[in-house]
């Protein structure tokens, strides 16, 4: 089991250090809101797996700068990746890639509305792959709790007409994959995190991350190198924005992880579900759209999901 230590605290911090997951998660949430806006302004000229690989690419240094750091403060050693270590690990980066890549290919799809309502029962998955293969537990009330915040996020995902579009079979594989794929992902991380040895949670969190986006880095830029060749000159062409995009992605990265590393990824995605009121924020304060009725009914489950959720 991870060591609750922030940077070798006394062991009356322990409670303290447990609940860190909350603003850990909150604050990778924000991060996650303008990493998405300023990936989705590279998707046209770059396309889907070229805005896909710079949150990798260019996210990697500062991944490296964050372990860095998190190295020089906590005193921790460097550990040696054991077997089970590379195997979680894959399963995240891999799975991870295929998420944000449909995910992307989601945003030009006529069906985006009832494909992001699917995407949202990312929390729901993320509970059951835990379950199964960490054993992560769940009490009663958490599963209550993740059930409403879905309800509320599929609720205020959903426009005006958009349910016509459920019996369609694409948005509805396209959704359900992709959240799976997400969920895994989750699933993989955390499992990669609680398995690096004889170290702080931090840096087994950061380690972790390093790792990922070397793996994912590598991966997509081969991939595109085959298929795409123009698309990696394009990338390197752009990075002003691209750096942006992959400081932001890291630093929700960052967060995100350092929550895996204390709590059931469960308990984590669906406090994520924040992010959307962030995005809503962000939009009437933008561009004066006003809240329709459904909106503040599907704020309200989700206040209602991730404040039982935290409170139990």
């Amino acid at each position: 089991m991870r060591r609750l230590q922030w940077f070798k605290l006394p062991t009356s911090f322990m409670l303290t250090v447990a609940s860190l997951w909350i603003p850990f998660t909150v604050t990778a949430a924000f991060g996650q809101v303008a990493r998405n806006a300023m990936q989705r302004s590279l998707t046209g000229p770059l396309g889907t797996w070229g805005a896909t690989n710079i949150r990798f690419l260019f996210g990697f240094p500062f991944a490296l700068i964050f372990f860095a750091l998190v190295i020089a403060f906590s005193g921790d050693p460097v550990p040696w990746p054991v077997a089970a270590f590379w195997l979680w690990l894959l399963l995240g980066a891999l799975t991870q890639i295929v998420a944000t890549g449909l995910m992307l290919l989601a945003m030009n799809d006529r069906s985006f509305v009832v494909t992001t309502a699917y995407l949202k029962t990312e929390a729901i998955q993320t509970a059951i792959f835990g379950f199964v293969f960490l054993g992560d537990h769940l009490t009663v009330l958490k599963v209550v709790a993740i059930l409403i915040a879905t309800v509320g996020v599929v609720i205020t995902a959903l426009r005006p007409g958009g349910a016509r579009g459920f019996a369609d079979l694409k948005p509805t594989v396209l959704g359900l994959v992709a959240a799976a794929s997400f969920a895994l992902s989750a699933v993989g991380f955390r499992g990669a995190i609680i398995v690096v040895p004889g170290v702080s949670f931090v840096t087994a969190a950061s380690y972790t991350l390093v790792f990922g986006l070397f793996v994912q880095t590598a991966v997509l830029t081969a991939y595109l190198l085959l298929r795409a060749p123009d698309v990696p000159k394009k990338i390197l062409g752009l990075w002003r924005p691209s750096m942006v995009a992959g400081f932001l992605g890291a630093f929700a990265s960052q967060f995100w992880f350092l929550a895996f590393a204390l709590t059931a990824a469960a308990n984590v995605r669906t406090l994520a579900l924040v992010e959307v009121l962030f995005a809503q924020a962000v939009s009437y304060y933008s561009f004066k759209q006003p809240f329709s009725f459904h909106e503040i009914g599907g704020i309200v489950l989700i206040l209602i999901g991730v404040g039982l959720l935290v409170a139990v």
